[in-house]
């Protein structure tokens, strides 16, 4: 199940700076950070007001130059399914792999392109296998890049591989391997396995090909517990590292000179910012990590699961609450639209997102290919518009056993 949550988007203002009302407004709300606090001339000056606190009921005209250039602003289209997408997809562990169905489904509409990709944790992972794939070989070799990490992952099912999608939660491995461990202790060949993996599977160089989308990558720097987010000219494999560094198991990530933890801490996954930047009218949000669970628990790993599932979507719902503040200020045009997981996952709360199984995996993967397909037919008459079907990508069947 799907459902069109709110949008934010406008057109290019009259100042002649590019970028969308919810733009300013968002960039004015100072929730998240990439990079040190910009000197107030970066922001023209805004209307005097009596009191600060009257500041929320009348926000300022606030235009904010973008550190990253975008093409104007594209007026919302009623047109059905989407033409331009840009994507947020949420880490989570082996959850994760409900986005390898997703995405799969997705690249066999040919009339569909990819704008920008934000991620974190596992989220960034298909985000880079994704965007590595379309530039290197197109929907293809996306769609073949993605089979061949999730396939692999099944069939090397270890610590390692577990760390590579940040599989162990900060509160669950203190519980699992005891206080006395130090961070960083179980991996004694420490990152040179998981480099390794991740560049059998990335490469690296072509995430600043032209053809590749744009990217951001979410990581949480230590040292003040902001956000940073990489874009293609910046993301290595320590970077992709940093997004899925699970804190208690494997030692923080140094980039240039920072340390980084999991990118899901900050923003899971990074939204705000992606409403900021994206030139497109419509925007998914492919949430794997549940948010619903009709049980209490009692015991203590199944507190710390749920802990971890009330933790890992904060950040996320209050990037959600800000872009509907931002919609009843600024009369928005851009789509935003979510698949959840566990809308087609029985139980998904109950579930550990460690669970390696093959037929898990392959439950969690089959059940994204159907959410996506819902999403894509769930346009109104009248504007709904089915791709020919002998232009999409024949659907393969995953090497799952």
């Amino acid at each position: 199940m799907s459902e069109k949550i709110v949008g934010v988007q406008d057109g290019v203002g009259s100042s002649g700076v590019t970028g969308t009302a919810a733009s300013r407004l968002l960039s004015a709300t100072n929730i998240w950070s990439d990079a040190p606090p910009q000197a107030a001339a970066a922001v023209s000056p805004p209307t005097p007001q009596p009191e600060p606190v009257a500041r929320a009921a009348a926000p300022p005209d606030i235009v904010v130059t973008k550190a990253v250039p975008a093409a104007p602003a594209q007026a919302r289209s009623d047109q059905w399914p989407p033409r331009k997408l840009s994507l947020a997809l949420q880490g989570g562990g082996t959850f994760a792999a409900f986005t390898w169905g997703v995405l799969e489904r997705l690249l066999e509409e040919p009339d569909i392109a990819i704008d920008t990709i934000s991620g974190a944790s596992a989220g960034a992972i298909n985000a880079l296998l994704l965007a590595c794939g379309l530039a290197e070989g197109g929907r293809e070799g996306a769609r073949s890049r993605l089979n061949r990490f999730w396939v692999r992952l099944m069939h090397e099912a270890s610590f390692r591989s577990l760390m590579l999608i940040g599989g162990f939660s900060p509160a669950g491995s203190s519980v699992a391997f005891g206080p006395t461990l130090r961070s960083g202790q179980f991996d004694p060949f420490d990152l040179d396995p998981l480099r390794q993996a991740l560049s059998r599977d990335i490469d690296f160089a072509a995430l600043r090909d032209p053809r590749c989308p744009r990217l951001m990558i979410a990581a949480t720097r230590i040292r003040d517990g902001q956000q940073q987010i990489f874009r293609n000219d910046a993301i290595t494999a320590d970077v992709a590292l940093a997004s899925t560094c699970p804190p208690l198991v494997h030692c923080a990530i140094e980039v240039d000179g920072e340390a980084y933890w999991d990118g899901g801490f900050g923003g899971n996954p990074p939204l705000l910012r992606l409403a900021q930047e994206t030139t497109t009218s419509d925007v998914l949000l492919v949430q794997v990590t549940p948010t619903r669970d009709s049980y209490v628990p009692i015991t203590l790993a199944a507190i710390d699961r749920r802990l971890d599932q009330i933790a890992a979507n904060a950040a996320l719902n209050a990037e959600i609450a800000a872009i509907e503040w931002a919609k009843t200020h600024a009369a928005p045009s851009l789509r935003l639209s979510r698949i959840a997981a566990e809308d087609s996952v029985d139980g998904l709360a109950q579930r550990s997102s460690t669970d390696l199984g093959r037929g898990f995996i392959r439950l969690l993967h089959r059940s994204g290919r159907e959410a996506a397909e819902r999403w894509l037919g769930q346009g109104t008459a009248g504007n709904a518009t089915s791709p020919a079907s002998d232009q999409r990508i024949a659907p393969v069947e995953p090497a799952l056993v």
